[in-house]
């Protein structure tokens, strides 16, 4: 990745919710996503289940070119040394410049700096792209659920991926 592609990241602020949301709606594919494609009236993208503090966000000149999206795979006060990857999007004009791995490598550092101890994911079989980067990453597939999707007319494994930190 050159100099000129590497992306500025930082906390998400209340601002960018606006940004992160059309982000959000534009690389929607069934690729990743199990949710049906947004259609409007657009929910918020920020809720009192994701705020703005649970988002690291990727500029290149001054846009918003990609997030993570970071929580707690429970509620549990037992599971609170975990955290989890509930998000990842990148603008199409930008993939293959490293702002994913950018946006991961933070993601690591941020969960560590909070006191986690490992970090989460749960990712579609099917989505070889973002499993390559989470294996070249530290990742390693943890669990695997068969068939836990039906998707485009196809069932599709979840795959449970996680790295200590």
């Amino acid at each position: 990745m050159s100099d000129s592609y590497a992306p500025r990241i930082r906390a998400a602020l209340p601002d960018d919710e606006e940004e992160l949301s059309h982000l959000d709606r534009v690389t929607w594919s069934p690729l990743h996503a199990v949710m049906p494609q947004p259609q409007p009236p657009y929910p918020p993208f920020f809720t009192d289940r994701h705020a703005p503090g649970d988002h690291l966000v990727a500029e290149l000149n001054r846009r918003i070119v990609g997030y993570v999206r970071l929580g707690f795979p429970t509620p549990l006060a037992c599971n609170a040394h975990v955290r989890q990857i509930q998000g990842l999007a990148v603008a199409d004009e930008v993939r293959g410049r490293g702002v994913g791995r950018a946006l991961i490598r933070a993601a690591v550092e941020e969960t560590r700096r909070r006191g986690a101890r490992r970090l989460t994911l749960r990712v579609l079989a099917h989505n070889t792209p973002a499993r390559k980067l989470y294996e070249s990453e530290g990742f390693v597939v943890e669990g695997v659920l068969p068939e836990e999707f039906f998707l485009d007319g196809a069932y599709v494994d979840d795959v449970f991926m996680g790295r200590g930190l």
